[in-house]
């Protein structure tokens, strides 16, 4: 008998009960105090409108208040690195949009790293991309509007809401695998770039919920979703992964705590987390904000995700040459 292996056996035993029992430990002493949830944007934005939302019934599953604080500044970047430098407790948290995560770093001087200094807990909802053209413009559909666009002469305009916004790195994808060129157009937010589409000043652009009242006035027309499936408000609309296999935009809304936090923790935090996503309440509450659908994943799916879009974006950023003000 080698009584090596056993007394090996029985310490590991016993390490698994004193993790287990400290696991525990951990899972019932948190949350002892209020957790504040830090908003990258200002008040009545779809982000800070999601967090109002989870906050209540957040706090009800944790048994302590949560707290939504805006901490807009920084292209969102403010509230990004509070939260990644906090205290690793579980008790400062960040509701971001994936353009803080995955493209904020290659385009500003940021005090942290979003891959290794922030811990993803869950994704919470996604919205769509719909590319939409000038009704005045004689297209029906995708196809004729990259025809169209090969041929004009001067190149067309695009608009999008802003130099390295997502808007603008979707339509540099769409002209890199449609072998096109367009002429960007930055304007300041979603309306004014809006407005110069429906005056003519640019040809076509990408827009989230801002468009589908011009859609559905017939003011513009939607040419294509960039999302990986096809919009559940425009099923009849094509995605561009049909077009062109592989390329997609899909903005998506997630939580984040800063690394470090014990496990026990995280897991709880992932598992209320994903229980109040998977609620049939919270999913027709999320369903009439607008836009927005539930975009629920594991943690290894989430965490791949981001990476890869950190990566995906990155390249973009690196071949169009982006500079910010």
């Amino acid at each position: 008998m080698n009584y090596n292996r056993i007394a090996l056996a029985g310490l590991r035993a016993i390490a698994l009960v004193c993790f287990a029992l400290f696991v525990s430990a951990v899972r019932a002493q948190y949350p002892s105090r209020p957790v504040h949830v830090i908003v990258p944007n200002p008040p009545g934005g779809a982000t800070d409108t999601l967090a109002r939302l989870f906050a209540p019934r957040l706090s009800e599953a944790l048994g302590q208040p949560v707290i939504v604080e805006n901490r807009s500044g920084s292209n969102g970047n403010l509230a990004t690195e509070t939260v990644a430098r906090a205290a690793p407790d579980g008790y400062t948290l960040l509701l971001a949009a994936d353009a803080q995560i995955v493209i904020s770093p290659h385009l500003y001087s940021m005090t942290v790293d979003t891959l290794k200094d922030l811990a993803p807990i869950a994704s919470l909802v996604s919205t769509q991309f719909i590319l939409v053209a000038g009704a005045s413009l004689p297209v029906k559909n995708l196809k004729e509007f990259i025809e169209y666009a090969r041929r004009a002469k001067p190149s067309l305009a695009y608009a999008s809401i802003g130099n390295g916004s997502q808007h603008h790195l979707a339509m540099e994808m769409l002209k890199t695998r449609a072998g096109v060129d367009m002429v960007h157009v930055p304007y300041k937010g979603g309306g004014p770039a809006m407005v110069a589409l429906l005056s003519g000043e640019v040809a076509a652009m990408f827009g989230g919920n801002s468009v589908a009242g011009q859609i559905k006035a017939g003011k513009v027309r939607a040419l294509a979703a960039a999302g990986h499936k096809r919009s559940a408000a425009y099923p009849d609309i094509p995605t561009l992964n049909e077009f062109y296999p592989g390329l997609e935009v899909t903005p998506w809304l997630g939580m984040f705590a800063p690394a470090g936090v014990p496990v026990a923790v995280l897991s709880r935090l992932r598992s209320e987390t994903n229980r109040l996503i998977a609620d049939a309440d919270m999913r027709q509450k999320i369903g009439k904000l607008g836009g927005m659908e539930l975009y629920a994943m594991t943690p290894e799916q989430f965490t791949a995700l981001i990476r890869a879009e950190h990566a995906k974006y990155g390249e973009v950023v690196k071949a169009v040459g982006v500079k910010v003000d």
